[in-house]
């Protein structure tokens, strides 16, 4: 085998090895029902423990990569071509899919008021400054160290733009993608993005879900040439696509020359050990605009959302909104960014992914 290990890069032994596992899966090496190479026979290649490749198989399984077969080992469960050519076998979302979001999820105040307390010493009348239009620099930075370290997509703070929350994003994303262009969401989906698109002008088709996304006819059908997503743990059905969904979207998009709106809000809390990929970090380069916001993470009152451009998004396009001014105030930003860089936000994210998979063992 060709696994291997290197203990000189700051990545884990088993997220090497989940990486490595599953960049053979998707490129074809193993195909679907190939079975992949026992823990053991894995462990001693790698100079590494079962444990921690049971760790790497576990991600895969939670991924839809693979599935564990009892006492038959692992098998591939992720198909390359079934975009357009794979009867969709999805079926039909049930109430008994229907997840309830957990709210009320502790936040440590004490600590974000002392990065407040920090920003206006450090800061002083800087604060009362105008921000500039794509957001301070600071924060931009903070985000892409951040989405680096913790969802795998890698981008210079020029591709960021700050705005005040989800609904003035989904205004930005009609202006600069245009209002003949028909946008295709989920249904179910959150209703206040089709308010916010059909609000700015724009044609919305819903397509309907399977229980691995939006369903594969819904997407053949369809005259869309966007497709807006939220692609894990969607609202109000809870569905999170499967990998082989994620990259079907993906090639949906680049045959029609169009664009992927990736909604990854509430995306962070995942009980998993391992962030979900998202659709960006699959496709950096033209067809993916990433956005989030921090009104899960932190509080609802923290109107500060931000979206990702892929690397060669057409700058004409981009240019249709860059005269707006930053919707966000430039300490709100600040203390953000502070958080961000101090560990305090990723600590709060750890602590609440541990509390939730807690209470899962328990059920």
């Amino acid at each position: 085998m060709k696994y291997s290990v290197d203990g000189a890069l700051p990545q884990s032994a088993y997220l090497q090895l989940y990486t490595q596992i599953r960049n053979d899966i998707t490129s074809g090496i193993y195909k679907i029902g190939d079975k992949l190479p026992s823990k053991r026979l894995l462990a001693a290649e790698t100079g590494t423990s079962v444990i921690t490749v049971e760790h790497a198989y576990a991600i895969l399984c939670d991924e839809g990569y693979a599935e564990p077969r009892q006492r038959s080992g692992y098998f591939v469960i992720y198909r390359e071509n079934d975009c357009f050519s794979v009867a969709d076998s999805a079926q039909a979302v049930t109430a008994d899919t229907l997840k309830h979001r957990s709210e009320g999820e502790d936040f440590p105040f004490s600590v974000f008021a002392k990065t407040m307390r920090k920003v206006l010493t450090a800061y002083g009348e800087n604060i009362l400054i105008k921000s500039p239009n794509c957001g301070c620099e600071q924060l931009r930075k903070a985000i892409a160290s951040y989405l680096a370290r913790s969802r795998g997509i890698v981008v210079d703070a020029s591709q960021i733009l700050i705005g005040s929350g989800a609904e003035y994003m989904y205004s930005l994303i009609v202006q600069m993608l245009g209002r003949e262009s028909i946008y295709a969401l989920e249904s179910p989906s959150y209703d206040m993005i089709r308010k916010v698109y059909i609000a700015n002008g724009a044609s919305c088709d819903m397509l309907a879900m399977g229980t691995d996304g939006i369903k594969t006819s819904e997407l053949e059908k369809t005259k869309a040439s966007v497709l807006h997503i939220t692609p894990f743990n969607s609202y109000p059905s809870g569905i999170t696509a499967t990998a082989s969904k994620r990259r079907e979207y993906i090639r949906w998009a680049k045959e029609r020359d169009g664009y992927i709106i990736e909604d990854d809000f509430d995306s962070e809390f995942t009980v998993s050990t391992k962030s979900e990929d998202t659709v960006f970090s699959l496709e950096p380069e033209k067809t993916v605009i990433y956005m989030n916001t921090f009104s899960k993470t932190v509080a609802p009152s923290m109107r500060i959302g931000y979206m990702v451009f892929p690397k060669d998004f057409p700058e004409k396009i981009r240019e249709k909104i860059s005269f707006y001014s930053c919707t966000v105030p430039i300490f709100e930003q600040y203390v953000l960014a502070e958080f961000i860089n101090s560990g305090d936000f990723e600590r709060h994210i750890n602590r609440i992914r541990r509390k939730r998979r807690q209470k899962d063992s328990k059920k």
